[in-house]
């Protein structure tokens, strides 16, 4: 019997049961399904549709071989898949150790026998479970001397994931964005939400789906990073066009507890004469959890506070949670109509902060436009356009995953996509409410997420130069996992006393670093904190709040240091504005390693801990308490310190001063930003 066949488009593999396919998606792309299951509809998943392919399929003997550009999929009549670039060189292999003697599949005609072992390992492997799922493992045979990156974030310093081990689950300060971008000249997105692992070993790259029915990933080559990333983007979407506005500075703590205390803060940078892009209503503005509205008693005017902060310049975001109290106005209906998750086992609640309460189902379209009318009544109809979709993980109380059942199927099958869900209700309602620009602050997210309109921000982590460290990596990971949009909380979230000249200095170079990132965002619940007034009031638990965050608040020394920083931000928007439209317009990273911009440079994929603000600002952190001096590689080319006018010579490291109010940055000689620095140290 021959397993094998040919379609127009798809390359097919069928035996006893199981079954492959192999199709053309997108440019230089192809999609590859397979399951023990049978074939029906499968969910897109991260893909969106495409029809950008021209597709060449043929036979030769034992193998049925795709081609689609520059990437080409070979299959044997075991079933065994292989892919090779253009030229005939293998990207990526399946990893079979079986015990049979087999022709060697990919050398036709030729009696040699593959890799014999009483292992008894499958590249492809279904192990079925309850409920008409398996778990799923994928493996790859190893390639020495790979470096791997992208796959969201997470907390770690490493920028190259090679030798990692992955956790393919969503949780505060942790997204997982399973698109990984290989130095061997491929991309390969897991298109599944199920929660599961990625490893990538020494000994061979694996990928786990806990709870799955198909086997589903997409795979691209190129010659470049970038090549690899547009054609990711090409099929998974890109971000709108940023607001020009929302590239200057953001102001926000935990957590202003009045109008009149957020419309002060707003009208003292307004004296000051320091612009300010967005301010922040933080969570627990509400009655109750679940609410979605301001209580009039804090908050007794919302159209008239967007209205003066308009006036001012400034655009005002307000936090929404996925969490409903059961004494929440919108519990009954909500969980009468299944718009709220739902628990296998135990009782309903989910987390346990100030109140239990329920997550709403993100994967139901119904919870979704439910969530929406109720924010457009309450906050859309009275002048706010931004939100900030916090616990966006959803944060589980417990991290058991497979304690929670969602509308589109257990979390272990599907949980990673929630995040995604959580920003399309957003991003679909005030796309239908006729606004154009679209930016929502996401604490977390999975591929695709970017075309919602999702500003990814790296969690509640901590006030610590390892911290920091931390978000550099993830920061650059993100991009790489076609996610440009991202930001930080500026000198951690937890911790961090106004008065403590160590939280100072860390202030300072986070918020040095900041003003060469996506967004320029002050956040954090700052030491000393101030309880409530009354922990409880109508029996309902009420939030403390932190000291203050402005860039005022941590000293006169200080305060002019952020102040001529937060003044080049303003002077650099134009440049962002271009880096901007590139990531809405083919996916590049506003924040790129130094081999993205440097892909011939072998030193560049070495480097961790500096990069490019796109093509023509190298930036080079202080990410050490007391360091007052780094080296910095400079590649090829001719680079001007602006903070000196030295003219460098490029090809070397070289070592640099780092005083306090000093963040090393260089800039390509030829680049018109240059004109930005001109007035920073006159301020």
């Amino acid at each position: 019997m021959d397993t094998l066949t040919l379609e127009p488009d798809a390359v097919c593999w069928s035996y006893d049961g199981e079954w492959l396919r192999i199709e053309a998606h997108g440019r230089d792309g192809l999609r590859l399904r397979a399951s023990i299951y049978p074939q029906h509809d499968q969910p897109a998943g991260a893909l969106l549709p495409s029809d950008d392919s021209a597709a060449v399929v043929a036979r030769d003997g034992n193998i049925a071989r795709i081609t689609n550009g520059r990437i080409v999929a070979e299959v044997d009549l075991q079933g065994r898949v292989r892919f090779l670039s253009g030229d005939g060189r293998v990207l990526l292999e399946e990893k079979w150790r079986q015990r049979d003697t087999v022709t060697k599949y990919w050398t036709i005609g030729e009696p040699e026998t593959r890799k014999i072992s009483a292992l008894a390992l499958s590249g492809r492997e279904f192990k079925p479970l309850h409920g008409g799922t398996s778990r799923i493992t994928v493996r790859f045979e190893a390639k020495t001397g790979e470096r791997l990156f992208g796959m969201g974030q997470y907390q770690q310093p490493n920028l190259d994931l090679a030798g990692c081990s992955l956790e393919l689950a969503q949780r505060n300060s942790q997204a997982s964005v399973p698109f990984v971008v290989s130095s061997d000249g491929y991309g390969l997105l897991w298109n599944s939400p199920a929660v599961g692992e990625a490893c990538f070993a020494a000994n061979g790259m694996r990928w786990t789906s806990d709870a799955a029915r198909t086997v589903d990933y997409w795979i691209t080559a190129g010659d470049t990073p970038a090549e690899i990333l547009h054609n990711y983007a090409a099929v998974t979407g890109t971000v709108p066009m940023m607001p020009d506005y929302a590239t200057g500075l953001w102001q926000c703590k935990l957590r202003y507890r009045t109008q009149d205390e957020l419309l002060d803060v707003a009208r003292d940078y307004h004296l000051r004469g320091i612009p300010l892009a967005v301010i922040v209503a933080d969570f627990f503005h509400w009655p109750i959890q679940g609410d979605w509205r301001f209580d009039p008693r804090e908050w007794p005017d919302p159209a008239a506070m967007t209205a003066e902060l308009a006036a001012m310049g400034t655009a005002l975001m307000v936090s929404v949670w996925p969490t409903v109290d059961p004494r929440s106005e919108n519990y009954a209906e909500m969980a009468e109509r299944g718009y709220l998750v739902n628990t296998k086992r135990g009782i309903d609640i989910h987390q346990d902060f100030l109140g239990n309460t329920r997550f709403i189902d993100t994967t139901h379209p119904g919870a979704r436009a439910f969530v929406w009318d109720v924010a457009k009544r309450n906050y859309r109809d009275n002048g706010v356009k931004l939100f900030w979709l916090d616990e966006a993980e959803p944060e589980f109380s417990a991290y058991d995953f497979d304690t929670y059942r969602y509308h589109a199927g257990d979390v272990q099958e599907v949980g990673n996509a929630y995040p995604l869900h959580y920003a399309q209700a957003f991003h679909d309602g005030l796309k239908t409410d006729g606004e154009t620009e679209i930016v929502s602050l996401v604490r977390c997210a999975w591929a695709g997420s970017q075309r919602y309109g999702a500003l990814v921000w790296s969690g509640d982590i901590q006030s610590s130069f390892d911290s920091m460290r931390n978000q550099l990596s993830a920061g650059l990971n993100m991009g790489l996992a076609g996610i440009p949009w991202w930001t930080t909380d500026i000198g951690g979230f937890h911790g961090g006393h106004v008065d403590d000249p160590a939280f100072h200095e860390l202030l300072v170079r986070w918020f040095q670093w900041a003003v060469f990132s996506p967004i320029l965002r002050m956040h954090g619940h700052r030491d000393p904190i101030t309880p409530p007034e009354v922990p409880f009031r109508d029996g309902i638990a009420q939030c403390d709040t932190g000291a203050g965050n402005e860039l005022w608040s941590f000293g006169d020394d200080v305060y002019a240091i952020l102040r001529r920083y937060a003044a080049l931000r303003e002077r650099l928007r134009p440049y962002i504005g271009d880096l901007m439209r590139a990531a809405h317009e083919r996916g590049d990273p506003l924040m790129r390693t130094m081999f993205y911009q440097y892909p011939a440079d072998p030193r560049c994929w070495t480097i961790n801990d500096q990069y490019m603000f796109g093509p023509d600002i190298l930036v080079a952190p202080i990410l050490a308490a007391g360091a007052t001096a780094r080296s910095v590689y400079l590649p090829d080319g001719d680079w001007i310190d602006p903070w000196t006018g030295d003219r460098l010579k490029g090809g070397d490291t070289i070592e640099r001063d780092a005083a306090l109010d000093r963040i090393p940055v260089f800039v390509r000689a030829d680049a018109a930003v240059i004109d930005a620095f001109a007035d920073t140290n006159d301020e």
